[in-house]
């Protein structure tokens, strides 16, 4: 059986927590399989609040490392799902 995991992200302040959750996606890069970011923008202003998507691929545990660094950053919310077949 194979696991498919993905992991939502809502970063409450962008500016702040861009730094520290850039260095742990990118120590973490050999389990995210795909990546998807995004925030609201208009004519006047670009939101501080955004929300990252990620599909994990690897061991458990290695995902599980990922997961556990990222809710350490303070600022973000994390969301899983997890899908068998």
């Amino acid at each position: 059986m194979t696991e498919l995991r993905i992991i939502g992200l809502l970063i409450t302040d962008r500016i702040k927590e861009s730094g520290l959750t850039q260095q742990v996606l990118t120590e973490n890069a050999h389990v995210i399989k795909s990546r998807l970011g995004f925030h609201e923008v208009d004519d006047n202003v670009c939101s501080r609040v955004g929300v990252i998507l990620l599909q994990l691929r690897g061991k458990p545990e290695e995902c599980d490392k990922l997961e556990n660094a990222l809710r350490e950053i303070g600022g973000i919310e994390v969301q899983k799902m997890s899908f068998q077949y």
